[in-house]
């Protein structure tokens, strides 16, 4: 079979250049880290930085706009959590938790201890102040929340962790609580539609209210 020639392009055929698509030319300077990697005081030096940014291993995790499900979630939380809580804790919704220097992860929600609130400038906690994790599972968060931030907030000493994983519209709440011999997580139960528990304070949420929310 003959090859087809190559066609000539003269200077009014030849086709335009095209645009490159190269997207590093568009990140901000401030937003490529260092050769080890942004530390846990970066998040509140940077500039311009998205609210909501996590530090996880030394590298920003950008959020994703949050799903209905996960904010009626969240308000069903901070409303039952808050209505239970004991006068000497407090809650928090989407603060960050300082748990060295590459690692400052931003829980959903936290219960911590009251003593550990000093005002309204402060902007992340100690992982001794807190006393209670929650993540509500997102799809871009799935490995983060049921793997490497339960890992770290385990390591760091915080006893308790909800996992919030959505099950036809409702929440799912997987609670863990840490084991001292072996410094890990250990799941303690799998609540549906009612969360009742009196560990580490009584608490009763009924879930099925996402549905009035």
């Amino acid at each position: 079979m003959t090859a087809e020639p190559m066609p000539e392009y003269g200077p009014a055929s030849a086709p335009e250049p095209q645009p490159r698509s190269d997207h590093l030319t568009a990140v901000p300077d401030w937003l490529i880290p260092p050769a080890d990697g942004f530390t846990a005081e970066d998040l509140d030096r940077l500039p311009q930085l998205p609210p909501h940014t996590e530090l996880i291993d030394g590298s920003l995790v950008l959020v994703s706009p949050q799903s209905s499900f996960h904010t009626l979630t969240m308000d069903l939380l901070v409303n039952g959590l808050r209505r239970s809580v004991p006068e000497m804790m407090r809650v928090r919704r989407e603060m960050t938790v300082t748990l060295g220097r590459r690692q400052r992860p931003e829980p959903d929600l936290m219960v911590l201890r009251a003593e550990a609130v000093t005002g309204p400038e402060e902007t992340g906690y100690r992982p001794e102040d807190v006393v209670l994790a929650v993540e509500v599972v997102s799809p871009d968060s799935v490995e983060r929340d049921r793997e490497r931030k339960p890992a770290l907030y385990a390591r760091a000493g915080i006893p308790h962790f909800w996992r919030v994983e959505k099950n036809e519209g409702r929440p799912v709440v997987y609670v863990h609580e840490i084991d001292p011999a072996t410094g890990a997580y250990v799941a303690t139960g799998i609540h549906h539609d009612r969360l009742k528990l009196t560990v580490p304070f009584d608490v009763d949420i009924d879930l099925t209210e996402i549905d009035r929310l």
